[in-house]
């Protein structure tokens, strides 16, 4: 076996491949090649590195240099500069923006300083295709340790003990639950992997599939063990080809070494499992929507009890998890409970993966340990917000969450924080918003989303929500009142208190949230028949200003409608009755001589 000198290690996740990473790895494989430096240094495929606004990204190992924002045309670079003549190719270094030097380490970077991995621990570190580097990252080992040293109880307990919640939103103590599917009586029963992540800007559970599918795999063969269970499913939307890819080589890879299948390592216990494909219904990440889709119904939620734990698939006891919850779930048992339970809170043990999206500087995946104050996510993690633009709130929780405001920046994160502000956990997704979004525009948005979404099944959420959307897009075309206010409300908490699943029950918490916090651009919008922040299209007006427009025609001449009059080095005006508020002159005038509002 080859042993290399040098691993280049690069991102392999979506995102980075979307900008080019493949290519890159091909143009460094070839100037390896070039330089006769093949049997020296080996180009690693990896899972998401997290940094995904510096994407993509290259580690070179042991060095410890990280390089970010790397093109294919930079590769014959680093290969002649750093592999052949051991000097950094500094230009591809991170520049810290508030002090301006730059950083050689991964560690070093303040994106990476307040993160706990262990959900992410092998992602960006390990080749997700390759078993033998899972199995040399302690892959497996907590399974052996179960199924060879520990009873089915003692797992349950473990899990219990350490105090880890699900993380698909709900925050339900995971070793409960366990325990409920494994004194339900049955001749057969199942594990479930949600991974159907359906949040706008969430990423969270995908690059966990695309780094470290193994971790996945090993702990749902541990729940099996612990419930009873001999067979598993991964419920995955068919939108996430590359995890699916990865997934299909770790089952036929753990299968062939004995990890899956029959008698796993010799221990009589038997343990499978299949991917069954979503098609992209936001409903079914509710448990009891997504046990219907695996059995080929249409993917409806029903009403509990009985819980899945009872009755699940097939009517038989099933432990569903997302996969957040199974990646920490092999740490803990390797560990003990009391050192996962020891990050956090009281409350909430370990950690959480986040998303973050939006008016952000570092767009990325972050692991953090529950109870980090939002400021710190969003101004050393994050980077703060893009072009120093004022902070105005940040969304957690999806279309299901709520907005959260800089006056709880400081509040630390956990499940009862943020229900206790109006917003929730939720799957991960956090997107940030600064003083250019609409908090009007924002909620009308996760409304569409959630009518798009919804199932059908209730009257609640299939009329309630299309009538909430119908009301939010009457006051951002300037037609609201006052009572429409009164009814958003009144309406949002019926919605709340009669509908089926989580997904009708959540629904109005944008516009419930948005309503608390920024009641005030309601009233703009419904009073004075203006956008504060110049979004909602039908409330804008452009103007020119007399005392700087010189009369250089430019915005006459791009006009789609031919509303701007004027002759050449006169002041300009716009006709508003004819005015389609397209922005265009705008974009045009070169002397700020136009402004929106």
């Amino acid at each position: 076996m080859s042993s290399y000198r040098m691993h280049l290690l690069v991102c392999g996740g979506t995102g980075c491949t979307s900008s080019e990473s493949l290519k890159l790895m091909d143009k460094l494989n070839e100037s390896i090649k070039n330089h006769g430096l093949a049997d020296e240094v080996e180009v690693v495929t990896t899972g998401c590195f997290g940094f995904c606004e510096k994407g993509p990204i290259v580690k070179v190992y042991p060095d410890d240099v990280f390089y970010v924002t790397v093109k294919p045309e930079d590769a014959e670079e680093i290969i002649a500069e750093h592999a052949v003549k051991g000097r950094q190719v500094e230009r591809l270094l991170y520049v810290e923006p508030n002090l301006n030097v730059k950083l050689e380490g991964q560690r070093d970077l303040p994106f990476y300083k307040k993160q706990v991995r262990i959900a992410l621990r092998n992602c960006g570190f390990i080749n997700p295709e390759d078993i033998n580097e899972c199995l040399a990252a302690e892959g497996y080992q907590a399974l052996a340790k179960c199924i060879t040293e520990m009873t089915p109880e003692e797992v349950i307990d473990t899990v219990m003990k350490s105090g880890l919640r699900g993380r698909g939103g709900g925050g339900f103590p995971t070793g409960l639950k366990w325990k409920f599917a494994n004194k339900s009586v049955s001749d057969e029963k199942y594990i479930i992997c949600n991974a159907d992540e359906g949040d706008p800007g969430a990423f969270m559970d995908r690059s966990i599939l695309e780094g470290d599918p193994h971790t996945v795999l090993e702990a749902m063969a541990i729940a099996g063990y612990a419930i009873g269970a001999n067979h598993g499913y991964i419920y995955i939307r068919a939108e996430y080809p590359l995890a699916i890819h990865r997934l299909e080589i770790a089952i036929a890879q753990a299968r062939e070494l004995g990890l899956l299948g029959k008698d796993i390592l010799g221990s009589g216990f038997d343990f499978d499992l299949e991917l069954r494909y979503g098609a992209g219904a936001f409903v079914c990440g509710e448990e009891t929507a997504l046990i219907h889709s695996i059995e080929g119904e249409r993917g409806e939620p029903t009403t509990k009890p009985p819980f899945p734990a009872e009755s699940g698939v097939w009517g038989k006891p099933t432990c569903v998890n997302n996969v957040e919850t199974f990646a920490n779930v092999p740490p803990i048992i390797l560990k003990g409970p009391e050192w996962f339970k020891k990050i956090g809170t009281e409350k909430s043990g370990g950690t959480k993966v986040f998303a973050l999206a939006g008016k952000i500087n570092n767009v990325g995946l972050v692991e953090v340990p529950m109870g980090t104050i939002l400021r710190d996510v969003i101004y050393e993690i994050g980077g703060g917000i893009k072009n120093n633009k004022k902070f105005k709130a940040v969304q957690t929780g999806g279309p299901s969450g709520g907005c959260i405001t800089a006056e709880n920046l400081d509040i630390p994160i956990d499940y009862e924080n943020l229900t206790a502000i109006g917003s929730m956990m939720g799957s991960g997704g956090m997107i940030v918003m600064d003083e250019d979004n609409c908090m009007v525009d924002i909620a009308k948005f996760y409304l569409e989303f959630t009518v798009d979404e919804s199932c059908g099944k209730c009257t609640p959420c299939r009329v309630g929500t299309k009538r909430l959307h119908e009301i939010l897009e009457k006051i951002t075309n300037g037609q609201g009142t006052e009572q429409d206010l009164l009814d958003l409300r009144e309406l949002g908490e019926t919605i709340k208190d009669t509908a089926l699943c989580g997904l009708g029950q959540t629904a109005p918490n944008p516009i419930l949230s948005t309503l608390n916090y920024f009641y005030d651009e309601y009233l703009a919008h419904v009073r004075d028949k203006k956008c504060p922040a110049g979004v909602c299209q039908a409330l804008l007006s452009y103007n020119i200003l007399a005392d700087k427009c010189i009369g250089c025609t430019a915005c006459a001449r791009v006009c789609p409608v031919k509303c701007i009059s004027g002759a050449p080095k006169k002041v300009h005006e716009i006709d508003q009755s004819e005015c389609i508020k397209c922005g265009a002159c705008m974009n045009a005038c070169k002397f700020s001589a136009i402004e929106k509002r």
